[in-house]
This record gives C-alpha cells, sequence and structure tokens, in this order.
C-alpha cells in the first residue's frame, strides 16, 4: 500500500518537477547574475568554437548513409552479433555502427528510427538506446586528446577503452535481461533481409539479403540525393542547436550547485552534470598529458568514467529524442554507471600498454599537428584536418565488428547438431 502511494504521488508530481527546477534556475540566475552569464558564455564558446565544428560532418554523413540503406545493409551482417550478445533483433545492428562512430545524438536518432518503423518495441528501444550511447569519436580525438590533453594519442587511448567498456557493459547489462523473455521476436511475416527470421521459403543468400535491406531502406526513405542533403544539414544544425542549449543550461547549473556546495570538487560536479564541461575542468589544470597523469593513472581513470557516465545532459538528450518510444531514465542510467565503471577498471589495466603501443605503432600520432589551443580553433579548418584520419578509424571498427559478427555465427553454427 505504501509503495502504491508513493507510485502515485510520485506520478502526480512529475509533471510539476520541471516548472519547479525552471524557477528555481531563474532565481539563482537573479541572485548571481554576473557568474551565471559567464557559465553561459563558457558554455557557448565551448559549444560553437569545438563541439559545433567537429560533430557537424559527421552527422550529416550519418543521415546520410541512413537514408541510401547503407546502413540497413550492414545492419545484416551484424544480426548474428546483435542478437547472440546483446539479445536485441538483427535490425538494431546499425544503430550500434552509428553510436560508436558519431556519439549519442545520432545514436538515439538512429532508435527512434527504428521505433518508428516498428522493428523494436518500446523495451528493445529503451535496452538498445544505453548501448548505443557512446561519446563521439570526434569529442574524444579531437575536443579531449588534441584540444584539452594536447596528445592525440591519449585520445585515441580513451577511445579504445571507451569502446572497449561499452560493449563489455552491453553484453553485461543483456546477461541481467537473460532471465526475461525477449520482447518483440524477430516476426516471421517480416521481410527475412531486415529480420533475419527464417520463413518457409528458401532464405535467400547473404547478398541478397544486403541488398533487399538497402533497396527497402531506400524505397522506405524516397528522398532525392538533393533533398537528403539539405535535409540532413538541417536535422545536424538542429541537433547541434539543442546540444548547445543544454550545454549552455548546465553550464549555468554547473556554476549554481559549485557555489551553493563549494564543499564538493568543480570536477565532479561537472563531471557528473555535462561531459564536455566535465571533461575540461578535468584536464584544464594539467599542462598537457605529463601534468595529468603526473597522479599516476588516477587522472585518466576518473577521466574515462565520467566520459562513459556521459553526464546528466547528454542522457537527457538521448531521452528527449526517444520521448516517444517511452524509454525509462533510470534503466537507462544504470547502463551508463555500469560503462563508467568498467572503464574506469579497464584504464587503470590499459592505459599504460595503449599508450606504449600507440608510441611504437602510430609513430604519426606523436609528431602530429601542434596542439589546437581554445582559441584558435574557431575555424573549421583547422579541426577538419583529423577528418581522415576519424573516416578511416570508423572504417576500421565496422570492418572489426564484423568479423566479431562473422566468428559469433561460425561459432553458434559449429555449435548446432547436424541433424
Amino acid at each position: 500500500m505504501i509503495n502504491f502511494r508513493s507510485r502515485r504521488f510520485l506520478s502526480g508530481s512529475a509533471p510539476f518537477i520541471p516548472g519547479a527546477a525552471a524557477i528555481l534556475l531563474a532565481i539563482a540566475i537573479v541572485i548571481a547574475p554576473e557568474a551565471s552569464f559567464k557559465a553561459s558564455l563558457t558554455g557557448l564558446t565551448l559549444w560553437w568554437t569545438l563541439v559545433f565544428p567537429a560533430l557537424l560532418p559527421f552527422l550529416i554523413l550519418s543521415e546520410m548513409l541512413s537514408a541510401s540503406g547503407f546502413v540497413h545493409g550492414i545492419g545484416v551482417l551484424l544480426e548474428p552479433l546483435m542478437k547472440r550478445c546483446f539479445r536485441l533483433p538483427g535490425a538494431g545492428g546499425w544503430t550500434l555502427v552509428l553510436g560508436l562512430t558519431a556519439g549519442f545524438p545520432a545514436g538515439a536518432g538512429g532508435v527512434l528510427q527504428l521505433h518508428k518503423q516498428g522493428d523494436i518495441t518500446d523495451k528493445e528501444a529503451g535496452r538498445l538506446a544505453a548501448i548505443v550511447h557512446y561519446a563521439s569519436p570526434v569529442t574524444l580525438l579531437i575536443v579531449v586528446g588534441t584540444a584539452f590533453l594536447h596528445s592525440p594519442a591519449a585520445g585515441y587511448a580513451l577511445l579504445a577503452i571507451h569502446w572497449l567498456s561499452g560493449v563489455a557493459a552491453g553484453i553485461l547489462s543483456a546477461c541481467f535481461n537473460s532471465s526475461h523473455k525477449i520482447t518483440s521476436p524477430i516476426p516471421q511475416e517480416s521481410d527475412p533481409s531486415l529480420t533475419g527470421g527464417r520463413s518457409h521459403a528458401k532464405k535467400p543468400s547473404l547478398p541478397r539479403r544486403i541488398h533487399q535491406a538497402a533497396a527497402e531502406a531506400r524505397s522506405r526513405d524516397g528522398r532525392g540525393f538533393g533533398k537528403v542533403l539539405g535535409e540532413s544539414v538541417s536535422s545536424a544544425v538542429q541537433s547541434l542547436m539543442i546540444v548547445g542549449g543544454y550545454m549552455i543550461m548546465f553550464a549555468v547549473v554547473v556554476s549554481i550547485v559549485t557555489r551553493l556546495f563549494p564543499q564538493l570538487p568543480a570536477l565532479v560536479t561537472a563531471s557528473m552534470l555535462e561531459i564536455h564541461l566535465g571533461a575540461r575542468s578535468m584536464t584544464s589544470a594539467a599542462a598537457g598529458l605529463e601534468g595529468f597523469i603526473i597522479g599516476g593513472l588516477l587522472g585518466p581513470a576518473l577521466l574515462s568514467a565520467g566520459l562513459a557516465w556521459s553526464g546528466i545532459c547528454a542522457q537527457l538528450q538521448a531521452l528527449t529524442v526517444l520521448k516517444a518510444a517511452n524509454v525509462r531514465f533510470l534503466p537507462f542510467t544504470a547502463v551508463r554507471l555500469l560503462h563508467g565503471l568498467l572503464a574506469f577498471a579497464f584504464t587503470l589495466l590499459l592505459w599504460t600498454p595503449l599508450l606504449h603501443i600507440q608510441s611504437a605503432a602510430l609513430p604519426v600520432l606523436a609528431g602530429s599537428p601542434p596542439a589546437l589551443q581554445p582559441q584558435d580553433i574557431g575555424t573549421s579548418l583547422r579541426i577538419w584536418t583529423l577528418a581522415p584520419q576519424i573516416l578511416g578509424l570508423q572504417t576500421l571498427l565496422v570492418m572489426l565488428l564484423l568479423l566479431l559478427s562473422a566468428a559469433v555465427k561460425l561459432f553458434t553454427s559449429s555449435r548446432r547438431p547436424s541433424g
């Protein structure tokens, strides 16, 4: 009875929470307008000089690849990996690639698109959204590695740990849900190219299924190249404007919380609330990579955990996009917390070996362009000099996932009885 009453109270008061928070925020801004203005200007500068030019081309590219059907064809090849390791329909395979290579704005949008098409249920959308929620490689390599730490090699180490811990968190979360029946099994009447389900007719060959998936995706989209390009630019800019609004608002929130609770370290507050501000707070006191790791591995481990947690700001952005899918906050945040804990542990184990490997195997990174200073990053040209490296890394990632999916397929096929 008490539990029922508490649920009724929470559900009844939920609509008033955003309004109350807005009123409290307005009061805090009125009390300290100068500090709030400086905080909002900090968030705006960080978004405009780093985040916007770094993420814009890759968000446009991911939207165009989705409209062309390319990612749907890749999803067919990733069916074994998604179904066996993550307990999710194979149709969600391409969103994993999208989340890994484009970050949480694109990953959440991909999940919403699958939900609208009826390929996944509400529960599967929530699980898939938590699994594909990653920081963008551009953020880790350019913003954190090059601009903050002045070391692209450190950015690559952070990215490798970020991906590895994220995949591990997704597999562990699937194991926690293994006791429940997997919702939305692949419909038998749906297209085998998208679902991987069996039908009474002869199963098409793999190239045929890939072609069918890509062709049907293009047919459902129905837009010409010019319209796709224009709407991709518009959608990417709109997504980044939302990101900018959240960053500015949470920069003010971080400033207010820091003033109200001075006993809390500023880097802890920023890391809990906003990913970019948190990363900058952790690295601002360090003069490059050497100063950052002067206290041992604790600094990189905390930074990696903060990037995996991604901040309440990024989580609210994803949940706002996925509002139509009824994604719940607590299960989503639980996977983010698991990702952060695994990232912390993996950093303690792998940070030093990864830096040594990159110094030996990637000498080009050791002599990369001079460290980008925040005041020099106003032009997109300076940031886009690393775009070919990012695209090459994304291609390598896709190939590795495809090899992993093929290995899972061969392993499961070998375990089936021959009869």
